[in-house]
């Protein structure tokens, strides 16, 4: 993804450059769906996340995309997988894939933002951006908070933990220089929560999107939709990455 050359990064996420840490999260994403991909779909595994095909846009392209017409914050982007590990901790079944990971993106951000900032964007404008109906965008975002139980605020701390580990795990893409061995550390002996779920519905986010033009771009029909406490704990997101990374060496070999 990108160029081959590492990258420098400030200490804080709030000084990093916002397409970097876009450029952090798809990784992260981009290995999580790797390996839940490959888990067979059940029945009772689909929810309303679920895309009827895998949507025409890769991650990054996708972070870029809402990041460019909305104006999203850092904490923000954070937050998606912050909520990954909240709510796959409270329905085991659920997993980010492919066909799930853009339409729990999408929701994350337009919950993330109402909760988190003072200025966010209309509904219908969220739909456009991430290509679907207003309709659906509003169903999904009820069914996003019943499974996090409402529960859309972290701490400043929680979500720098989240920055340190997605540079150390970054693949020696990014990282945060330092004068003493502090800052290496800590993202050595913490983890970056990440999630391992899956699940899969019929409705929407089919049509292609356009990368250029929100306000010409439709998502899906939504469909009919089969299906519809964790506390904050930084142990209890290195238990989540921790069983991330077992399942990576574990396919890896």
């Amino acid at each position: 993804m990108e160029s081959a050359r590492r990258v420098g990064l400030p200490p804080a996420y709030e000084d990093a450059d916002i397409d970097a840490l876009c450029q952090l999260i798809a990784l992260m994403l981009d290995r999580l769906i790797s390996i839940n991909d490959r888990i067979p779909l059940s029945p009772e595994s689909i929810s309303r996340f679920h895309s009827a095909s895998v949507p025409q846009i890769s991650i990054l392209d996708y972070l870029r995309r809402i990041v460019r017409f909305t104006n999203l914050e850092k904490t923000c982007l954070l937050l998606v997988l912050h909520y990954i590990d909240q709510i796959c901790a409270r329905e085991p079944t659920f997993t980010i894939s492919s066909l799930t990971v853009h339409r729990f993106i999408i929701s994350a951000v337009s919950l993330s933002s109402k909760s988190h900032c003072d200025a966010f964007c209309t509904n219908a404008h969220y739909a456009r951006v991430g290509g679907l109906a207003p309709a659906e965008l509003a169903r999904l975002e009820r069914a996003f908070l019943a499974a996090i139980d409402w529960r859309l605020a972290c701490t400043r701390e929680v979500l720098q933990l989240y920055y340190v580990n997605l540079v150390a795990h970054s693949g020696g893409r990014f990282y945060i220089p330092s004068p003493s061995s502090s800052a290496s550390s800590v993202s050595s002996t913490t983890d970056p929560p990440t999630t391992t779920t899956t699940t899969t519905t019929t409705t929407t986010m089919t049509t292609p999107i356009d990368t250029n033009d929100p306000t010409t771009s439709t998502g899906g029909t939504p469909g009919s939709n089969p299906g519809t406490s964790a506390d904050e704990t930084i142990v209890e997101q290195n238990m989540a990455f921790a069983r991330f990374q077992q399942r990576t060496q574990g396919e890896g070999g």
